[in-house]
């Protein structure tokens, strides 16, 4: 008999007619979002769940599903999995990194050079008929060639985020949990270690791309925002929670910071709407790595971590490897 899983979201058909040659698939196709209860009953008497960030795997969840071994995320992240308890259950848990890395870096590029330039903000102001002639100080931004990026986050995106800053003849500087080699700063534009408070009062242009985890919940709330420069922009590509953003907000409207670009926010979908009344800002809904090619990566790299993790093998990026197998 086949093991049976889950794909808890609706994905591409042709990665479904993939895993139904290897599993007893469950699909819900019509994406709906499972609450607690409902990812538990559809969980139920599974192997493993293909999942997405939607679907939280806390402790109480993971200890109601005796019968799962694996759960493989379509997403870089994993937040959403409580990974100490998963190891603890004997479940496997994986993610999709080096994928999405190049997709998500140039998003965060547009994200930037649309902030920094006020895209969003004059093409509403076209759209809603105000163009009636050219103005000298109309719609002003910041310049992005020849300004310093800061990147808080320095791992393969960051880098990858950094390298393209070359031809704009930037300053790179960027704060990590530990330092690059010089090999890879190198790589990276030549990017200098600073702290992170010599980052943020310094940079024209803060990127944030850490993971997100409960140590750096609000790691840039008012404190952090008071000490940008009143010109500088803040672009978030990260997770939700790494930015508080009822301070980001406050900080926006008392023009504390020039600009932000958002596409991951608290709560998310739910986010705070304080961001609508808000001009400066450049909000968009959870999408860096949505190209048709590199979701479709994704995809079959969570396939193929599940079908590997089922299949008696070792997934190639098992985020637990001191978990215990079940049989």
């Amino acid at each position: 008999m086949k093991p049976s899983i889950l794909i808890a979201r609706a994905v591409f058909p042709e990665v479904i007619a993939r895993l139904e040659q290897h599993f007893e698939v469950e699909t819900n196709q019509e994406d709906r979002i499972f609450s607690e209860s409902e990812l538990i009953e559809k969980s139920r008497g599974k192997d493993g769940v293909f999942s997405t960030l939607s679907e939280r795997f806390t402790a109480p969840v993971l200890g109601a599903l005796p019968q799962l071994k694996a759960v493989c995320n379509m997403a870089v992240g994993y937040n959403n999995i409580d990974v100490d308890a998963a190891t603890a259950a004997g479940v496997m848990v994986t993610n999709t990194p080096d994928v999405l890395n190049e997709t998500t870096a140039d998003f965060a590029w547009a994200l930037l050079m649309a902030t920094a330039r006020r895209v969003t903000e004059s093409e509403h102001w076209l759209r809603a008929g105000k163009w009636q002639k050219w103005q000298y100080d109309g719609f002003l931004g910041a310049d992005v060639h020849g300004s310093t990026l800061g990147i808080i986050g320095m791992g393969r995106i960051g880098q990858a985020i950094a390298r393209r800053s070359t031809g704009f003849n930037m300053n790179v500087i960027y704060h990590n949990r530990s330092r690059l080699s010089e090999e890879l700063e190198a790589k990276a534009n030549n990017a200098r270690y600073v702290g992170r408070e010599e980052l943020l009062r310094t940079a024209d242009h803060v990127m944030l791309v850490m993971p997100y985890s409960p140590a750096l919940h609000h790691t840039i709330g008012a404190a952090e925002l008071a000490m940008m420069k009143p010109s500088a922009t803040l672009v978030n590509i990260a997770r939700g929670g790494i930015v508080d953003d009822a301070a980001l907000i406050a900080a926006l409207r008392e023009q504390k910071i020039a600009a932000a670009g958002l596409d991951v926010f608290e709560n998310e979908p739910a986010f705070d709407p304080g961001f609508l009344g808000l001009s400066n800002v450049v909000l968009t809904p959870h999408i860096a790595s949505a190209t048709g090619a590199t979701r479709r990566a994704m995809a079959n790299t969570a396939a193929d971590n599940l079908i590997a993790a089922l299949g008696g093998g070792q997934p190639a990026n098992l985020l637990n490897p001191d978990v215990k197998k079940k049989a």
